[in-house]
């Protein structure tokens, strides 16, 4: 399983992968396990675009992790998320999973 997160300033992201030991999806489709972090602040890769690719870290196994989830999302399977890969969104203040398809 691919889990991505975009939410750079959360003390579990570590270059665009999620560290967190599981990961909790509300029901309103955000993640709960997210801790801002005051010192990491968002990187500009609007800058170098197309200069320099971002770095990622390497992929996580999904064995490792355990992702619950209480949306009323199509990879919902009794509270634990059987989705192929997950990405949360850094979209306003609280990383939303832009891998939810609705029931």
């Amino acid at each position: 399983m691919d889990i991505r997160c975009r939410k750079t300033t959360c003390a579990h992201n570590d270059r665009f992968t999620c560290k967190a030991k599981e990961i909790l999806i509300g029901s309103k489709v955000v993640c709960q396990t997210f801790e801002s972090d005051p010192n990491k602040k968002p990187p500009d890769t609007s800058k170098k675009l197309f200069e320099k690719t971002p770095e990622f870290a390497p992929q996580r196994d999904s064995k490792a992790l355990c992702i619950f989830c209480k949306a009323d999302c199509l990879f919902n399977h009794n509270g634990k998320c059987v989705s192929n890969g997950i990405t949360l969104n850094a979209i306003k203040e609280k990383p939303f999973c832009i891998s939810f398809l609705k029931k």
